[in-house]
């Protein structure tokens, strides 16, 4: 079992910013990837930032050049910066962890809201 926790979240206005942060308990499992999420209001989820345990990163489209998704590994921790925030990025954000047994756990998420 892996239990993610997340923190962060807040009400910030058009082209503020936000660190969502996720610390993961410890495992004998090896997290594979390490990922953020969202679920706007009559949406469906969408991955938002993906960190592989080599570092390379993806990215949705419509967060490209505004989120940079980052991680600490001693920690047991990563990280979504997000920059230049706009009204369709509210969202219920969701951290996951992909075991390298292709395991799936989620955190319990954090609201975040861009309004003026």
């Amino acid at each position: 079992q892996v239990q993610l926790v997340e923190s962060g979240g807040g009400l910030v206005q058009p082209g503020g910013s936000l660190r969502l942060s996720c610390a993961a308990s410890r495992s004998e499992f090896t997290i594979l990837n390490k990922r953020w999420y969202r679920r706007a209001p009559g949406k469906q989820r969408e991955m938002v930032a993906s960190i592989s345990s080599t570092g390379a990163t993806t990215y949705a489209n419509s967060v490209k050049g505004r989120f940079t998704i980052s991680r600490n590994n001693t920690e047991n921790m990563w990280y979504l910066q997000m920059n230049n925030l706009e009204p369709d990025d509210t969202a219920v954000y969701y951290c996951n962890a992909l075991t390298t047994l292709l395991q799936s756990y989620w955190g319990q998420g954090t609201q975040v809201t861009v309004s003026s």
